[in-house]
């Protein structure tokens, strides 16, 4: 197979819908399915929404919108979602046994030539590929979320994805007028997550060891980290339920990418997720109205993220040493998927190399071997 045509999207929730929206409006032919008739009827009423208001913002003409919604058809019935597809987009919740029931249902209707695609953020595409028949014709495409306005897509091949599976995803999320970002080794966590999720662990183990105040690491962060946002504004703005679930998971699959802090279960269990629920490591407005931190300069002045900073260069070097992705790519992902506004190896120049290197070298002796430095940094800084 050399094009592809039409896309069969499973699930069709926020990324579902999501990712048919963004075909759609290129001109693929778009097959949306889920297992409800509700769940397909919300979905659709949110892209319709969605295309008003860009509308409204005169980014589409009315025609056009109307054109994108038409691509797109919902459908409950598996056989039928199935039948022509070129490539299937799987975006079904976090859960390797769902998945695994989901693929078998696959096998039994996809035909030969469909291509099969997971959305996943942390699962191994391996792993998902050995569940089906058709491993050299399984990769990952990891839309960031929403996928609407979000420019990145990891492209995530399992130690089997044949090169032309590759080939044609990397065209396809060109074509879609995506950026994507070969993550070259199916590790944990990819590019983006490897680095986002220990972060959000270090920034709570902050607060214990350093005794600071969270706006004050969260404006260190922004303001002398370049972020887009504070971590813990930015964990909040992701979702508490997702960072747990992807901790999880990346910690079931790897020990040592994660120093995990007790406070992020304790939040998810007690239901506060973020922005969504009002509260999360902050409290926000019963409206469910987006709502920014009030960040500053003056409290950034206040504390030395210091540990967050070399957490960060730490993990970042580890994909480095391990041919995970080379320094343009991460710096690519890094600015697309988690809006840094400098590279980030420039960032740890501001802070220093040597004093990076020394303060992992101090944490390693305190606190354990999730801070031993990596070979890449001890490198650079010699």
């Amino acid at each position: 197979m050399t094009t592809i045509n039409k896309i069969t999207v499973l699930g069709s929730g926020v990324m579902g819908h999501g990712i048919a929206q963004v075909a759609a409006t290129v001109g693929y032919n778009i097959v949306l399915r889920d297992i409800e008739q509700s769940f397909l009827d919300n979905a659709m009423k949110k892209i319709q929404w969605s295309l008003g208001k860009m509308v409204e913002k005169q980014k589409l003409s009315q025609s056009d919108a109307d054109s994108i919604y038409g691509r797109i058809t919902p459908v409950v019935d598996l056989k039928e979602a199935l039948k022509g597809t070129d490539l299937l987009v799987e975006a079904v919740p976090e859960d390797m046994e769902l998945k695994r029931k989901v693929y078998a249902e696959v096998d039994m209707y996809a035909e030969d030539k469909t291509l099969y695609a997971s959305n996943t953020s942390t699962l191994p595409i391996g792993e998902m590929a050995s569940l089906t028949s058709r491993p050299s014709r399984f990769i990952g495409l990891h839309f960031f979320n929403p996928p609407q306005l979000m420019p990145l897509v990891e492209v995530i091949p399992g130690h089997l994805t044949s090169s032309e599976t590759v080939n044609l995803s990397l065209d396809l999320i060109r074509n879609i007028g995506k950026e994507p970002v070969l993550c070259k080794k199916d590790v944990v966590g990819f590019i983006v997550n490897r680095i986002f999720i220990p972060l959000i662990h270090e920034a709570a183990y902050c607060l214990d060891r350093d005794k600071a105040e969270m706006t004050q690491i969260d404006s260190a962060v922004k303001f002398k980290m370049a972020f887009p946002m504070g971590i813990f504004e930015l964990a909040d703005y992701t979702g508490l339920d997702v960072v747990s679930k992807a901790s999880k998971e990346m910690i079931s699959r790897d020990k040592k990418v994660i120093n995990p802090h007790p406070l992020i279960e304790r939040l998810y269990s007690q239901k506060k997720l973020g922005q969504k629920s009002g509260s999360g490591f902050y409290n926000y407005g019963s409206d469910n109205k987006y709502e920014r931190v009030n960040l500053s300069e003056t409290e950034a002045e206040k504390y030395d993220p210091i540990a967050i900073i070399s957490v960060a260069a730490n993990n970042a070097a580890w994909l480095l040493t391990n041919g995970v992705c080379d320094v343009a790519d991460l710096d690519k992902a890094l600015r697309l998927g988690m809006g840094l506004k400098k590279p980030l190896f420039t960032i740890v120049e501001e802070f220093g190399l040597k004093k990076v290197l020394m303060t992992l070298e101090n944490m390693s002796n305190k606190y354990g071997e999730f801070y031993e430095p990596d070979t890449y940094l001890r490198k650079i800084a010699s």
